[in-house]
């Protein structure tokens, strides 16, 4: 297909991730008309296009080339984009998510950092709010990000005010194979938590809480070339509340959690779009799938000439 948009590529490359990584049924006795990985797609281009359920069956309806990449034979209605949303676990998204991360290699050191935001939930109703005598209007979302390649690594979502310290142990150890330096602000400040990464041969950057002149010391020594980009991450998250918007769709605190997961899915696949790492994929699958089409080194004559 000639001059591929980055929408196009974006659908291809979640097929692909999806087809990897998720049965395309979840059962023997499935209908069988759309697969699971196609149903994925369709509620991330949702997500990327920031419009409602109706609305992306409407806009898919004059997208030939989307549906085409799909695999698509006719339009689902949108309750069954919804319903397969719903249906489909958290935890299918946290691997898929995870996998996202992968398709950009890390540049130079493997530094990853940490940091936490707001997400609101003003889509949910007041009456669901105090029916369910809700306190917090926003989830709190911590991000582990690669800085060298500014994908989301991880998340953790909880609706309550959990420390950061207790949050950060849980986040490194599901990630102790991805980075070799740990970068953070003051609010991950806890001496067990560095001596526990160095244990695992990990290098802590994170900043003292000045109490002492021992902390002030501790900061001063502190590499402040790879500690500032702790600053990434904070980039990380304005473009995705820029892009995706600041607040969740979903009601259901489960689901809101699965929809964060979703978005951070559908900005590494953006990434990896832009970086341009697509153009090269295909062009190995290519050589790998058809090793009989080589190019021959060998001179040839023109015809006419003997």
């Amino acid at each position: 297909m000639k001059n591929p948009s980055q929408l196009l590529q974006f659908t291809q490359t979640c097929l692909e991730l999806a087809r990897e990584h998720v049965p395309a049924y979840s059962s023997q006795f499935s209908k069988r008309i759309f697969t699971q990985p196609q149903l994925i797609v369709l509620y991330c281009l949702k997500l990327k296009l920031r419009v409602s359920y109706r609305e992306l069956i409407d806009w898919l309806s004059e997208m030939p080339r989307i549906q085409q990449a799909l695999g698509l034979k006719r339009l689902p209605h949108f309750t069954t984009v919804q319903k397969a949303f719903a249906r489909l676990e958290t935890a299918v998204w946290r691997v898929l998510q995870r996998m996202s991360a992968s398709l950009l290699e890390p540049e130079g050191d493997r530094v990853a950092a940490l940091d936490a935001t707001g997400w609101e939930r003003s889509y949910a109703s007041r009456h669901y709010t105090q029916r369910i005598k809700l306190q917090i209007r926003a989830l709190k979302v911590t991000l582990l990000v690669d800085t060298g390649s500014q994908t989301v690594l991880d998340l953790h979502i909880t609706t309550t005010r959990k420390h950061d310290t207790q949050i950060a142990p849980g986040l490194a150890e599901r990630n102790l194979d991805r980075f070799d330096v740990l970068s953070a602000d003051k609010g991950y400040d806890d001496r067990s938590f560095r001596s526990w990464l160095r244990s695992w041969g990990k290098r802590p950057l994170i900043q003292h809480r000045e109490f002492a002149p021992y902390d002030k010391a501790a900061n001063a020594r502190m590499d402040p070339e790879l500690y500032h980009r702790r600053s990434l991450v904070e980039t990380v998250i304005s473009v995705l509340k820029r892009t995706l918007g600041t607040a969740v769709r979903s009601r259901v605190w489960w689901r809101q959690f699965r929809e964060l997961v979703a978005m951070c899915l559908v900005y590494n696949v953006e990434r990896a779009v832009k970086a341009g790492v697509l153009l090269l994929v295909r062009l190995f699958s290519r050589l790998i799938c058809f090793p009989q089409q080589r190019i021959s080194t060998e001179p040839t004559l023109f015809r006419g000439t003997q």
